[in-house]
């Protein structure tokens, strides 16, 4: 059960149906700078809300608030200039891939939001139902949604696509904080079929040199890692491509006896994060053999 409500001019996203946690709908993209009104305006809204949730800020790492807290991460790339980031950030390989790109004839440039770009990510989400060895989340939807969906902070976004003979094969949407600190990769995909051109590697340059010129000091890719799952390929490109792990403060504050409760006695987290790390790791490795075998039988039926 999810709702997304609008307090002191932010959206804020609650779910769940025993335990209720609100989050910025855009957690890990935008922060707060005053905690305190908007946690005066929870209480006030009329809505259910057991416990809330946020992100503090890069660059600081150290706790700056007294609320409840645990440790969370980000895969950051310290933005100096284009050259640093080629000549000592990046690694070998990733290196030449991004080089790969162009050598095979991709283009890399901003592109404007409109039914073009659209319909170019359309194509792109829908080409394959499995990626990484599981399900992917945007396949099977239609022109709308994807519309609706990549229309979010238009204000605060940059779109760069990858091209091959002028069709789209991978973009990003760069999405900037208010504060001009960092910008983060909100969605970076390219096609599957493109991956011998390396149309990923080039975007995550073309983000590095947009970041330089603009001077932003960070780029953000999401998580470093993810719950209890330290290492996989994603994090691997992450690192090849000059993305360190940061840790940042998350902030729960309970507002309702509930919410202390859960918190205290680690309910807030979903019952994955409940397994040990071995069994999860076993679970992970047999979902994606079942789902790489199931992307073996639709390619061979195509």
């Amino acid at each position: 059960m999810n709702a997304l409500i609008k307090v002191c001019g932010k959206e804020i996203r609650v779910g769940g149906r025993l335990l209720r946690i609100a989050r910025l709908e855009a957690d890990k993209y935008l922060f707060l700078d005053d905690p305190e009104a908007l946690l005066e305006g929870l209480r006030k809204c009329g809505t259910r809300i057991d416990l809330f949730t946020f992100l503090q800020r890069l660059p600081e790492t150290a706790p700056m608030y007294p609320y409840l807290m645990e440790w969370d991460n980000l895969a950051v790339i310290k933005v100096s200039t284009f050259d640093a980031w080629w000549n000592n950030q990046i690694r070998f390989k990733a290196r030449n891939k991004a080089r790969q790109a162009e050598k095979k004839g991709v283009t890399i440039h901003e592109v404007p939001f409109d039914d073009t770009l659209v319909r170019g990510i359309w194509e792109i989400y829908n080409e394959c139902p499995i990626r990484q060895g599981r399900p992917f989340q945007h396949y099977g939807k239609d022109l709308s949604t994807v519309y609706r969906e990549e229309a979010t902070f238009l204000d605060k976004s940059t779109f760069v696509g990858a091209f091959d003979d002028n069709k789209l094969i991978g973009f990003i949407k760069l999405v900037t904080d208010e504060t001009g600190t960092q910008a983060n990769l909100m969605n970076i995909v390219s096609m599957i079929r493109s991956r011998d051109k390396a149309p990923t590697n080039a975007l995550v340059a073309r983000a590095v040199r947009i970041c330089a010129e603009r001077g932003i000091p960070h780029l953000v890719y999401s998580n470093f890692a993810y719950r209890k799952r330290q290492r996989d390929s994603l994090s691997d490109f992450k690192e090849s491509n000059g993305f360190e792990r940061v840790n940042l403060p998350r902030y729960y504050v309970p507002l309702s006896w509930l919410g202390w409760a859960a918190f205290h006695l680690n309910l807030h987290h979903g019952l994955s994060d409940h397994i040990p790390a071995p069994v999860a790791d076993k679970l992970r490795d047999l979902r994606n053999a079942w789902y790489n075998r199931k992307l073996q039988s639709l390619v061979e039926a195509s």
